[in-house]
Protein backbone atom coordinates (compact mmCIF):
# COMPACT_ATOMS: atom_id res chain seq x y z
CA UNK A 1 0.00 0.00 0.00
CA UNK A 2 2.70 2.24 1.01
CA UNK A 3 4.79 1.00 -2.48
CA UNK A 4 1.92 2.18 -4.28
CA UNK A 5 1.12 5.71 -2.44
CA UNK A 6 4.89 6.43 -3.16
CA UNK A 7 4.81 5.63 -6.95
CA UNK A 8 1.84 7.57 -7.29
CA UNK A 9 3.28 10.63 -5.61
CA UNK A 10 6.50 10.16 -7.70
CA UNK A 11 4.39 10.19 -11.15
CA UNK A 12 2.48 12.83 -10.34
CA UNK A 13 5.72 15.19 -9.16
CA UNK A 14 7.12 14.05 -12.23
CA UNK A 15 4.02 14.84 -14.24
CA UNK A 16 3.73 18.57 -12.48
CA UNK A 17 7.81 18.91 -13.51
CA UNK A 18 7.09 18.16 -17.54
CA UNK A 19 4.28 20.24 -17.58
CA UNK A 20 5.68 22.97 -16.17
CA UNK A 21 8.67 23.04 -18.49
CA UNK A 22 6.37 22.31 -21.07
CA UNK A 23 4.07 26.10 -20.23
CA UNK A 24 7.84 27.57 -20.22
CA UNK A 25 8.57 26.79 -23.59
CA UNK A 26 5.61 27.97 -25.46
CA UNK A 27 5.71 31.30 -23.81
CA UNK A 28 9.26 31.43 -25.35
CA UNK A 29 7.93 30.26 -28.65
CA UNK A 30 5.73 32.97 -28.38
CA UNK A 31 8.29 35.81 -27.22
CA UNK A 32 9.86 34.91 -30.21
CA UNK A 33 7.59 35.19 -32.46
CA UNK A 34 5.79 39.11 -33.69
CA UNK A 35 3.54 40.85 -31.61
CA UNK A 36 -0.27 41.46 -32.46
CA UNK A 37 0.95 45.47 -33.72
CA UNK A 38 3.96 43.80 -36.03
CA UNK A 39 1.52 40.87 -37.56
CA UNK A 40 -1.17 43.53 -38.51
CA UNK A 41 2.08 46.11 -39.73
CA UNK A 42 2.64 43.06 -42.07
CA UNK A 43 -0.29 42.36 -43.33
CA UNK A 44 -1.24 46.12 -43.82
CA UNK A 45 2.44 46.25 -45.83
CA UNK A 46 1.33 43.66 -47.84
CA UNK A 47 0.45 44.43 -51.58
CA UNK A 48 -3.20 44.03 -52.41
CA UNK A 49 -4.53 42.45 -55.35
CA UNK A 50 -5.44 44.93 -57.87
CA UNK A 51 -7.83 43.62 -60.09
CA UNK A 52 -10.56 41.11 -59.98
CA UNK A 53 -10.67 37.26 -61.32
CA UNK A 54 -13.89 38.12 -63.10
CA UNK A 55 -14.65 41.53 -64.76
CA UNK A 56 -17.78 42.91 -65.28
CA UNK A 57 -18.77 44.55 -68.32
CA UNK A 58 -21.37 46.76 -69.66
CA UNK A 59 -22.34 46.61 -73.53
CA UNK A 60 -25.30 47.64 -75.50
CA UNK A 61 -25.74 44.24 -77.91
CA UNK A 62 -27.28 46.49 -80.52
CA UNK A 63 -24.51 47.60 -82.57
CA UNK A 64 -23.10 44.81 -84.85
CA UNK A 65 -20.81 43.96 -85.76
CA UNK A 66 -19.06 45.30 -82.91
CA UNK A 67 -22.07 43.66 -80.21
CA UNK A 68 -25.10 41.88 -80.43
CA UNK A 69 -27.52 39.29 -79.29
CA UNK A 70 -25.97 35.53 -80.70
CA UNK A 71 -28.58 33.60 -81.70
CA UNK A 72 -27.92 30.44 -79.57
CA UNK A 73 -27.86 33.45 -76.38
CA UNK A 74 -25.27 35.41 -75.22
CA UNK A 75 -23.20 37.69 -76.73
CA UNK A 76 -21.17 38.24 -80.50
CA UNK A 77 -19.39 40.61 -82.20
CA UNK A 78 -15.82 42.47 -82.44
CA UNK A 79 -15.96 43.94 -79.21
CA UNK A 80 -17.01 40.61 -77.35
CA UNK A 81 -14.49 38.36 -79.09
CA UNK A 82 -11.73 41.34 -78.08
CA UNK A 83 -12.95 41.68 -74.56
CA UNK A 84 -12.05 37.51 -73.79
CA UNK A 85 -8.85 37.73 -75.51
CA UNK A 86 -7.92 40.56 -73.57
CA UNK A 87 -9.11 38.89 -70.31
CA UNK A 88 -7.49 35.48 -71.50
CA UNK A 89 -4.01 37.36 -72.18
CA UNK A 90 -4.50 39.35 -68.85
CA UNK A 91 -5.77 36.32 -66.31
CA UNK A 92 -9.12 37.14 -65.76
CA UNK A 93 -12.70 35.97 -66.94
CA UNK A 94 -15.29 38.26 -68.32
CA UNK A 95 -18.98 38.85 -67.58
CA UNK A 96 -21.09 40.58 -69.97
CA UNK A 97 -24.05 42.82 -68.81
CA UNK A 98 -26.01 44.02 -71.35
CA UNK A 99 -27.32 48.02 -70.87
CA UNK A 100 -28.43 51.10 -72.89
CA UNK A 101 -25.53 52.75 -74.36
CA UNK A 102 -26.60 56.11 -72.53
CA UNK A 103 -26.57 54.58 -69.17
CA UNK A 104 -23.29 52.99 -69.33
CA UNK A 105 -21.07 55.95 -67.96
CA UNK A 106 -23.62 56.25 -64.88
CA UNK A 107 -23.20 52.53 -64.22
CA UNK A 108 -19.39 53.16 -64.60
CA UNK A 109 -19.70 56.09 -61.98
CA UNK A 110 -22.08 54.11 -59.86
CA UNK A 111 -19.33 51.31 -59.52
CA UNK A 112 -22.07 48.86 -60.68
CA UNK A 113 -19.87 47.50 -62.87
CA UNK A 114 -16.01 47.01 -63.68
CA UNK A 115 -15.66 48.02 -67.31
CA UNK A 116 -17.42 48.82 -70.45
CA UNK A 117 -16.75 47.70 -74.07
CA UNK A 118 -19.46 49.34 -76.71
CA UNK A 119 -17.78 50.78 -79.93
CA UNK A 120 -17.38 54.02 -77.29
CA UNK A 121 -15.95 56.93 -78.84
CA UNK A 122 -12.52 58.27 -76.28
CA UNK A 123 -13.13 62.01 -76.08
CA UNK A 124 -11.92 64.98 -74.02
CA UNK A 125 -16.02 65.27 -72.31
CA UNK A 126 -16.17 61.69 -71.58
CA UNK A 127 -12.60 61.46 -70.04
CA UNK A 128 -13.87 64.09 -67.69
CA UNK A 129 -15.78 61.25 -65.97
CA UNK A 130 -14.49 58.01 -67.11
CA UNK A 131 -10.51 56.18 -67.59
CA UNK A 132 -10.29 55.00 -71.14
CA UNK A 133 -7.80 52.12 -71.91
CA UNK A 134 -5.59 52.46 -75.10
CA UNK A 135 -7.30 53.13 -78.21
CA UNK A 136 -8.26 49.47 -79.73
CA UNK A 137 -10.22 50.24 -82.86
CA UNK A 138 -9.53 53.52 -85.38
CA UNK A 139 -13.21 54.39 -87.08
CA UNK A 140 -15.32 57.80 -88.36
CA UNK A 141 -18.75 59.17 -88.62
CA UNK A 142 -20.18 58.71 -91.90
CA UNK A 143 -23.05 59.84 -93.84
CA UNK A 144 -25.56 57.23 -95.15
CA UNK A 145 -28.44 58.98 -97.28
CA UNK A 146 -31.23 56.75 -99.19
CA UNK A 147 -29.60 55.33 -102.27
CA UNK A 148 -31.49 57.54 -104.92
CA UNK A 149 -30.27 60.77 -103.16
CA UNK A 150 -27.40 62.65 -104.82
CA UNK A 151 -28.24 66.15 -102.56
CA UNK A 152 -26.47 65.32 -99.71
CA UNK A 153 -22.89 64.60 -100.35
CA UNK A 154 -21.35 66.19 -97.06
CA UNK A 155 -22.72 67.35 -93.29
CA UNK A 156 -23.28 71.29 -94.88
CA UNK A 157 -26.59 69.19 -97.19
CA UNK A 158 -27.76 68.32 -94.04
CA UNK A 159 -28.96 72.27 -92.86
CA UNK A 160 -32.50 71.72 -92.16
CA UNK A 161 -32.79 67.79 -92.87
CA UNK A 162 -34.14 65.25 -91.43
CA UNK A 163 -31.44 63.33 -89.24
CA UNK A 164 -31.48 59.79 -87.51
CA UNK A 165 -29.42 59.20 -84.87
CA UNK A 166 -28.52 56.86 -82.00
CA UNK A 167 -28.93 58.57 -78.81
CA UNK A 168 -25.72 59.03 -76.93
CA UNK A 169 -23.52 58.75 -79.71
CA UNK A 170 -21.14 61.25 -81.86
CA UNK A 171 -23.22 61.09 -84.44
CA UNK A 172 -25.84 62.71 -82.27
CA UNK A 173 -23.59 64.85 -80.79
CA UNK A 174 -22.73 65.91 -84.25
CA UNK A 175 -26.13 66.31 -85.69
CA UNK A 176 -27.58 68.78 -83.05
CA UNK A 177 -24.53 71.31 -84.19
CA UNK A 178 -26.28 71.18 -87.57
CA UNK A 179 -28.00 73.94 -88.00
CA UNK A 180 -32.23 74.01 -88.79
CA UNK A 181 -31.92 70.17 -88.57
CA UNK A 182 -34.55 68.02 -87.00
CA UNK A 183 -32.71 64.92 -85.03
CA UNK A 184 -34.97 62.06 -84.30
CA UNK A 185 -33.52 59.83 -81.51
CA UNK A 186 -32.88 56.03 -81.30
CA UNK A 187 -32.23 53.26 -78.95
CA UNK A 188 -29.75 51.58 -81.60
CA UNK A 189 -27.85 52.17 -84.80
CA UNK A 190 -29.76 49.74 -87.05
CA UNK A 191 -33.35 51.43 -85.74
CA UNK A 192 -31.47 54.52 -86.95
CA UNK A 193 -30.73 53.41 -90.27
CA UNK A 194 -34.21 51.43 -90.29
CA UNK A 195 -36.00 55.01 -90.04
CA UNK A 196 -33.86 55.73 -92.90
CA UNK A 197 -35.04 53.07 -95.12
CA UNK A 198 -38.07 53.27 -94.13
CA UNK A 199 -37.97 57.20 -95.49
CA UNK A 200 -38.98 59.48 -92.71
CA UNK A 201 -35.42 60.28 -92.10
CA UNK A 202 -32.89 62.12 -94.61
CA UNK A 203 -29.82 61.10 -93.73
CA UNK A 204 -28.82 59.17 -90.21
CA UNK A 205 -24.69 60.48 -89.23
CA UNK A 206 -23.50 56.72 -87.55
CA UNK A 207 -20.21 55.27 -87.15
CA UNK A 208 -18.78 53.88 -90.54
CA UNK A 209 -18.11 50.57 -89.67
CA UNK A 210 -21.22 49.91 -88.32
CA UNK A 211 -23.21 51.21 -90.80
CA UNK A 212 -21.27 49.57 -94.01
CA UNK A 213 -21.50 46.57 -92.21
CA UNK A 214 -25.43 46.98 -92.04
CA UNK A 215 -25.42 47.48 -95.84
CA UNK A 216 -23.35 44.90 -96.58
CA UNK A 217 -24.93 42.13 -94.67
CA UNK A 218 -28.38 43.01 -95.99
CA UNK A 219 -29.83 43.62 -92.33
CA UNK A 220 -30.55 47.43 -94.05
CA UNK A 221 -31.29 47.92 -98.27
CA UNK A 222 -31.74 50.68 -100.32
CA UNK A 223 -29.40 53.28 -98.59
CA UNK A 224 -25.34 54.42 -99.11
CA UNK A 225 -22.38 55.79 -97.50
CA UNK A 226 -21.86 59.30 -99.39
CA UNK A 227 -18.71 61.74 -99.08
CA UNK A 228 -15.99 61.39 -96.99
CA UNK A 229 -15.75 60.19 -93.25
CA UNK A 230 -16.82 63.08 -91.03
CA UNK A 231 -14.25 62.40 -88.14
CA UNK A 232 -11.49 60.51 -87.55
CA UNK A 233 -12.17 58.63 -84.10
CA UNK A 234 -10.80 55.91 -81.75
CA UNK A 235 -12.62 54.02 -79.58
CA UNK A 236 -11.41 52.78 -76.03
CA UNK A 237 -12.80 50.71 -73.15
CA UNK A 238 -14.45 53.08 -70.02
CA UNK A 239 -13.27 51.89 -66.67
CA UNK A 240 -14.33 54.21 -63.38
CA UNK A 241 -12.35 56.79 -62.86
CA UNK A 242 -9.07 55.91 -60.62
CA UNK A 243 -9.73 51.99 -61.71
CA UNK A 244 -7.16 49.43 -60.51
CA UNK A 245 -8.35 47.35 -63.36
CA UNK A 246 -6.82 50.02 -66.53
CA UNK A 247 -3.78 48.86 -66.42
CA UNK A 248 -4.51 44.94 -66.35
CA UNK A 249 -6.97 45.64 -69.52
CA UNK A 250 -4.24 48.10 -71.08
CA UNK A 251 -1.94 45.00 -70.61
CA UNK A 252 -3.65 42.59 -72.04
CA UNK A 253 -4.49 44.69 -74.87
CA UNK A 254 -0.74 44.98 -75.71
CA UNK A 255 -0.30 41.65 -75.34
CA UNK A 256 -2.81 40.50 -78.26
CA UNK A 257 -1.77 43.80 -80.26
CA UNK A 258 1.94 42.61 -80.31
CA UNK A 259 1.12 38.62 -80.59
CA UNK A 260 -1.20 38.89 -84.01
CA UNK A 261 -4.51 37.83 -81.77
CA UNK A 262 -6.17 41.30 -82.79
CA UNK A 263 -5.20 41.23 -86.50
CA UNK A 264 -7.19 37.57 -86.41
CA UNK A 265 -10.17 39.28 -84.70
CA UNK A 266 -10.10 42.45 -87.18
CA UNK A 267 -9.96 39.92 -90.23
CA UNK A 268 -13.01 37.69 -88.88
CA UNK A 269 -15.05 40.74 -88.53
CA UNK A 270 -14.13 43.14 -91.39
CA UNK A 271 -12.05 41.08 -93.73
CA UNK A 272 -9.20 43.21 -93.92
CA UNK A 273 -5.67 44.04 -91.89
CA UNK A 274 -6.11 46.59 -88.95
CA UNK A 275 -4.90 50.28 -89.39
CA UNK A 276 -2.15 51.02 -87.15
CA UNK A 277 -3.67 52.56 -83.68
CA UNK A 278 -1.78 55.17 -81.58
CA UNK A 279 -1.50 54.47 -77.76
CA UNK A 280 -3.06 57.62 -77.04
CA UNK A 281 -6.43 58.98 -78.64
CA UNK A 282 -5.51 62.64 -80.03
CA UNK A 283 -8.21 64.63 -77.82
CA UNK A 284 -9.90 68.34 -78.72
Amino acid sequence: MKLVTRMFKFTRSQFLRQFAIGLICVFMIAACGPSGEEATETTEGASPETTATTLTVATEPAFPPFESQAEGGGYEGFDIDLMNAIGEAAGFTVEFQSLPFDGIIPALQAGTVDAAISAMTITAERSQTVDFSRPYFKAGLAIAVPEANTDITSLEDLESKRIAVQIGTTGADQAAEISGATVSTFDSAPLALQELANGNADAVINDAPVTLYAIQSGNISDIKVVGELVTEEFYGIALPKGSPNLETINSGLATILEDGTYDEIYQKWFGDDPPELPEEAPLE
